[in-house]
């Protein structure tokens, strides 16, 4: 059975070999990990860290549109109020 890593351990493992300050072997090492795991933790990181950064932009854009969505809804709010208005008044 394959072992099961934690994100925050992936990403303490993968910082430190950003450092360049050790080996991904001496890395390895400390964490009891296989120097390839640490490696391929590492190109994983790269290529799916822009990605990281989109979020933030599709995060904003969805809040954008929960703001219109709301505004829309109260001014539907405020012609339902107007209609039953109008039509209370007639009977």
């Amino acid at each position: 059975m394959a072992k099961r890593y934690s994100a925050k351990l992936k990403f303490q493992v993968v910082t430190e070999l950003l450092s360049r300050d050790k080996s991904a072997a001496q890395v390895a090492k400390v964490y009891g990990i296989h120097p390839n795991t640490a490696r391929t933790w590492e190109k994983i990181f790269l290529k799916k860290g822009p990605d990281i950064f989109a979020e933030d932009s599709v995060v904003a854009e969805y809040e954008r549109r929960i703001a219109e969505l709301e505004q829309l809804v109260g001014k539907k709010e405020v012609e339902i109020a107007l209609l039953k208005g109008f039509l209370g008044s007639g009977t």
